[in-house]
């Protein structure tokens, strides 16, 4: 099991940010066909893919503005179940707006190129959508 870390640049300040992050409507707008996000700890994670992959875990730290954590699984995929990787995304300033770093925990060495792939498309797609 090993990790990936992969930075985006968002001209956006870190709370338009954090709201993409935690709205059901806003991150289906940038990534999925739809989401249900229960943004409280221990509240529901759940996206399901333009390709009909449904990816399901909980929250597991939320700070306002500066900090997102959920696990993360698929419903549909054996190899990777709901919950047992974890995602934790950090919102830091920078003069054009906020950097938003993701690191992406517990994947089986298997799957880090597919999820790094991922994360590498649909970030910039966040950047695009948020900086509107």
């Amino acid at each position: 099991m090993t990790e990936i870390v992969v930075e985006q640049r968002i001209r956006a300040s870190r709370a338009t940010v954090y709201r993409f992050l935690t709205n059901s409507e806003e991150w289906a707008r940038w990534h999925g066909e739809s989401a249900e996000l229960e943004a409280v700890p221990g509240g529901l994670f759940s996206l399901v893919m333009a390709n009909g992959m449904n990816a399901r875990g909980q929250f597991t730290e939320l700070v306002p503005d500066r900090r997102v954590e959920f696990t993360w699984g698929w419903v549909d995929r054996p190899g990777i179940p709901p919950g047992s990787t974890i995602v934790s995304i950090e919102l830091t300033d920078e003069p054009e707006g906020t950097l938003l770093t993701l690191t992406h925990r517990n994947l089986p060495t298997d799957e880090i190129s597919e999820h790094r792939q991922g994360w590498e498309t649909f970030l910039p797609r966040l950047a695009e959508i948020a900086g509107e």
